[in-house]
Formats: C-alpha cells, sequence, structure tokens
C-alpha cells in the first residue's frame, strides 16, 4: 500500500473521529496512531528503541 493511501485512510479516520467524537477524539486517535506508526517502524526493523535515547552527532560543531 502506498504512502499516500496510508495518509489518506488516516486522514479520513482523524476526519471521522473529529466530527462524530468531538476533540478529545480527534487529540485520542491521533495519539494513538503515532503511537501505532513507531511500534509498526519498530516491527519492521527501521527503528531501535536506543534511537530515542542517544544523543545526535553533532561533527559539525566538534571541528569548530
Amino acid at each position: 500500500m502506498s504512502m499516500a493511501v496510508v495518509g489518506m485512510i488516516a486522514g479520513m479516520a482523524l476526519g471521522f473521529a473529529g466530527y462524530f467524537g468531538g476533540f478529545g477524539a480527534f487529540l485520542l486517535v491521533a495519539s494513538l496512531g503515532t503511537i501505532g506508526f513507531f511500534a509498526g517502524r519498530f516491527a519492521d526493523g527501521d527503528l531501535e528503541p536506543g534511537d530515542f535515547f542517544r544523543p545526535r552527532d553533532r561533527d559539525d560543531h566538534r571541528r569548530r
């Protein structure tokens, strides 16, 4: 499934949640979608748990 279709489905789900459930439901669906996205990336192996806790390398600033 292409990313455009996934984005369209996510947008429709958020739209329905916002329309029928109000702003609280919109926030709940958005936060659960975000958690699901990261869980899926982790399950696919694209993301490792240490990626959230390691500082980024800043070689540019160390050389100056």
